[in-house]
């Protein structure tokens, strides 16, 4: 089976998870795995070898608008590059705003194509409506839908956006940003606390505040990273002891380290489809502490690194406490040998669009 994987996106973790399940693929017998990211890509920067179908997509939102309005041109163009690929079906690991572009193409090709989706829904705070409109017309075009949670595949499912088609599964990559750092508290110093990612409401930083009022000055120190609109809630956590709140986008080169600093990650969501950087924590041996929400129970209940608690401020404190009183053991989220289990099982899944040989 040749299976493209593509993932236009520019920044964020979408690049990231695209290369490492194409990775995967290439680990299963009798696949071969075709990447294709943007040439715009922050990984791409890396000069990496395994991108095997680079595309130029843009630089800025006109750019986007004139690239979306000359699809009925370039379609064609792209679509005989496809042909040479000898494609059996198409991946698209994670939407992104030019990816009608490459369904047109791969329908005149003649490649059927499954969707990976990773939210349903726009989160609460999200101010990207545009996004989720154009997903739903990829998804509406898409031979197959894939489903990273059981809670994704039940928003799917109760928004009607199914249908007759197959619902996949799968489970988010393990996402690598370097090699492993040392384990936690190998430093010998304060527990170091990382919260990363978006500052959006949905991610609750209210509740992680009153968590933290509640623990007190201790023997740790947090970093909240991540870019998203300033608050009174973001301003009331940069007034807390041993808090300090970075918003500003951090480059795909800075990420290993980020998460090398710290000892445990956390979680504070109030609601999430899963965690991409819980994955990529988890990669990197780091402890996680996240609200039982979502996806991200399915996702880290079995992470012996992970600890799960409700998501109101007392349960969030005792969790974060206990990382200072009773660590958690090491290991990654059920072991590789899981990934690859899911890769080798969406394979199989993926048979259903392959056309039978002639004569089978």
């Amino acid at each position: 089976m040749r299976v493209l994987v593509w993932q236009w996106g520019r920044r964020g973790a979408g690049p990231r998870y695209a290369l490492e399940l194409a990775r995967g693929l290439r680990a299963v017998d009798g696949v071969q795995a075709v990447l294709s990211l943007s040439r715009q890509a922050e990984i791409m920067q890396d000069a990496l070898p395994d991108c095997d179908l680079p595309v130029d997509t843009y630089t800025s939102l006109p750019g986007w608008g004139r690239r979306l309005l000359t699809i009925p041109l370039e379609a064609p163009f792209l679509a005989r590059r496809i042909r040479a690929l000898r494609l059996d079906v198409a991946i698209c690991a994670m939407p992104a705003p030019l990816d009608l572009l490459m369904a047109s193409a791969l329908r005149r090709a003649g490649v059927p194509f499954a969707a990976v989706v990773h939210d349903a829904s726009l989160h609460p705070g999200d101010i990207l409506p545009l996004q989720m409109v154009l997903q739903n017309r990829l998804l509406g075009r898409a031979n197959a839908l894939v489903a990273l949670s059981r809670h994704v595949a039940e928003q799917l499912q109760a928004q009607g956006r199914v249908g007759g088609r197959p619902l996949l599964s799968a489970t988010l990559s393990p996402l690598a940003y370097g090699p492993a750092p040392p384990p936690p508290r190998a430093h010998g110093g304060r527990l170091r606390l990382l919260s990363f990612g978006r500052l959006l409401p949905y991610k609750g930083f209210d509740m992680l505040a009153e968590a933290l009022e509640r623990l007190g000055a201790g023997d740790y120190e947090m970093r909240v990273v991540g870019t998203g609109p300033e608050s009174a809630t973001l301003d009331a956590l940069r007034r807390l002891p041993g808090v300090t709140v970075e918003n500003r986008w951090v480059p795909e080169g800075e990420v290993g380290a980020l998460l090398a600093w710290s000892d445990a990650l956390v979680l504070s969501h109030r609601e999430a489809s899963q965690s991409g950087v819980a994955a990529a924590a988890l990669e990197a041996g780091r402890w996680v502490v996240a609200t039982d929400v979502g996806g991200l129970g399915e996702q880290l209940r079995d992470a012996p690194c992970a600890r799960l608690c409700a998501p109101d401020p007392a349960s969030l404190a005792a969790a974060i406490g206990s990382l200072l009183s009773e660590p958690p053991g090491s290991g990654l989220a059920r072991g590789p040998s899981h990934w690859q289990q899911s890769v080798a099982g969406l394979v199989k899944q993926l048979a259903v669009l392959c056309p039978a040989p002639a004569g089978g």
